[in-house]
Order: structure tokens, then sequence, then C-alpha cells
């Protein structure tokens, strides 16, 4: 049977997202929105460097529901993300340190892009 052989395939994948999370580099970000129903937040984001990704803002999954629940509209964030199975993803969500962080610099809002 090969039950016993996803499910250790599945604890694996579990395991290894936040060690995967820990190699990734720290973005900063200002929470726009956040829709916990679907999984979903929308950052405006400084430089990604592991996507190659300049400042803009978008809409990221989360690999984890429970990460939005620390978070609301406003809030200043440092996280890290990548692209798992085509979709940008968060991975890791804190909060930011520091007062007068402004993710993205000038013309952030510029560049719009949505998933």
């Amino acid at each position: 049977m090969k039950v016993p052989r996803l499910l250790s395939a599945l604890a694996g994948l579990l395991i290894a997202t936040p060690l995967l999370a820990q190699d990734l580099p720290l973005a900063e970000a200002e929470v726009r929105r956040v829709d916990a129903r679907n999984g979903k937040i929308t950052l405006r984001h400084g430089d990604i460097r592991n996507l190659d990704m300049p400042p803009m803002t978008m809409v990221f999954q989360v690999s984890h529901p429970t990460l939005l629940d620390q978070v609301k509209a406003g809030d200043r964030v440092r996280f890290t993300a990548d692209r798992i199975n085509g979709t940008y993803t968060v991975l890791s969500l804190q909060p930011a340190e520091g007062p007068g962080q402004t993710p993205g610099g000038a013309g952030a809002d510029h560049n719009s892009h949505k998933h």
C-alpha cells in the first residue's frame, strides 16, 4: 500500500517549508489587504531578491492560513516568498521592526501586478 510513502512525503514537505523560508532573504512590505477566506495577502513590497522582483503591489498566496492571523491592512511586515507550483507564495511573515520603514521606496505603487 502506498499511503505510508505518501504520508512520509507530506510530512517531509511540512518540515521542509519552514527550513526553506529560513534560507530565503527577507523582504519588507506594507500590508494592503488581507483575504483570509482565500488565503491571500496583498503587499506593497520592496525588492524580493530571490525572485528578481522589483518593488510593486501584488497579491500573494500564503503557505499557511495562520500567517494571516497576525496582520491587518496598514501593518509593516518582513516576509519571505518564493514561487511554488507557479504561484507566488508568502512562506513566512513577521511584524517589521522600527518606525518609518518604507517598503519599495518611491514609485512602488507605479508597478501594480496581481495574480
